[in-house]
């Protein structure tokens, strides 16, 4: 049905898609966690918040899991490798994940002000350390992983745990953190009312400002400090992959190639600040719906410019170039990717409508009058 050329460019475009989805689904519950111990004053302030996302941020990992499994089924390379260079990265994050159910069932089992306070805390770490942790690993993406490949394709990681933080990581871990903290205030404009929702709307504005101003700053350290990757020769799109069958070389603004090459392609970035504006205009107008949806505009245009920045690339290396990884040569078999395309197309709308009708069953504010009513079985 599809030549092997085209299921490689459509599994990039599936990745892609969920890794968005995770960081606009996941993303809001993640950002409200992060801003709990700010934005509510009072223990019941804190449990609209926690209520206003604890129907969904269960299913909303979905997205998180949906994505690991795609990649380990249609890029095995990219997973194995990719393990080993951000294994101890990936372990803070299970960590901190880890405070999510367990503060969620049990912070409002006690009425102690210290154990609630201390579950705050907790459900602060597991909110903010995973964008900031994810942002990281994506910066790294452009500077290159420590690993390269044997002529057996054994693939061996070389770097220490310290060599992923560099100043233009640390502001690529910083963008996401603010993107997750301008979704998850969207989601507190759109569920709450009062002094809360006041309070959401001033933080929307300034991290609505904070990434408008970041983002540009990390494209120029990018453009000036971190060479690229350009492939000169051997990577055939419709070729058996083969790590080691092509040549790789750095260049300096080599990421830019792709925007330099298709000019139209300026229009994801373009994205980043029409969701902003959005934002500020929902404020303005009292449309909470809309600026929801522009701050996940703004999330879909940050990881689109640099998923379109990287594309071949998927994993570029900085010890060997020539055994980065691409789109053309870490996938599995023409077979497996068409065997997952219709796993895809028959699973995805029934997640799509599934989610959609909890959304529908949940809407609506969250009120401290609804938690007080049904103090003992809420969270």
């Amino acid at each position: 049905m599809f030549e092997y050329a085209t299921l490689k460019v459509l599994w990039w475009g599936v990745v892609l898609l969920l890794v968005t989805g995770f960081a606009i689904m996941d993303g809001f519950d993640l950002g409200v966690g992060a801003l709990l111990p700010f934005l509510g004053r009072t223990d019941s302030e804190r449990r609209v918040l926690l209520n206003s996302i604890g129907p969904h941020w269960e299913g909303n990992q979905v997205w998180f899991i949906t994505a690991g499994g795609a990649v380990f089924a249609a890029w095995p390379l990219v997973y194995a490798t990719a393990f080993s260079g951000f294994y101890f990265a990936m372990i803070l994050v299970l960590w901190s994940l880890f405070f999510r159910p367990v503060g969620f069932d049990y912070r409002s089992k006690l009425e102690n002000p210290l154990w609630r306070s201390s579950w705050d805390w907790g459900l602060f770490v597991g909110g903010a350390l995973p964008p900031l942790v994810f942002g990281v690993a994506f910066g790294n993406l452009f500077e290159g992983i420590g690993f390269r490949f044997s002529p057996e394709l054994h693939s061996s990681f070389e770097g220490h745990f310290l060599d992923l933080f560099t100043p233009f990581t640390l502001l690529s871990g910083v963008i996401a953190l603010v993107m997750t903290l301008l979704h998850g205030s969207t989601y507190v404009i759109l569920r709450t009312e009062g002094a809360l929702k006041t309070r959401a709307i001033r933080a929307a504005g300034m991290f609505g400002i904070l990434l408008g101003g970041l983002f540009p700053l990390a494209g120029g350290v990018l453009f000036r400090s971190v060479p690229g990757y350009r492939i000169l020769s051997g990577d055939d799109p419709g070729g058996l992959p083969n790590p080691l069958g092509k040549t790789v070389v750095r260049a300096a603004g080599g990421w830019m190639d792709n925007f330099r090459e298709h000019p139209g392609l300026w229009l994801i970035p373009a994205l980043i600040y029409f969701g902003i504006l959005l934002v500020f205009w929902s404020i303005r107008v009292r449309r909470p719906l809309t600026g929801f949806v522009g701050s996940a505009l703004s999330t879909v245009g940050v990881i689109g410019t640099g998923a379109t920045s990287l594309f071949p690339f998927v994993l570029p290396s900085s010890l060997d170039p020539s055994s980065s990884l691409t789109v053309w040569d870490c996938t599995s078999s023409r077979l497996t990717l068409m065997l997952m395309f219709w796993a895809a197309l028959i699973l995805t709308p029934i997640v799509i409508l599934y989610t959609g009708w909890c959304y529908r069953i949940m809407r609506g504010p969250v009120t401290e009058d609804a938690i007080q009513k049904d103090s003992h079985s809420l969270y």
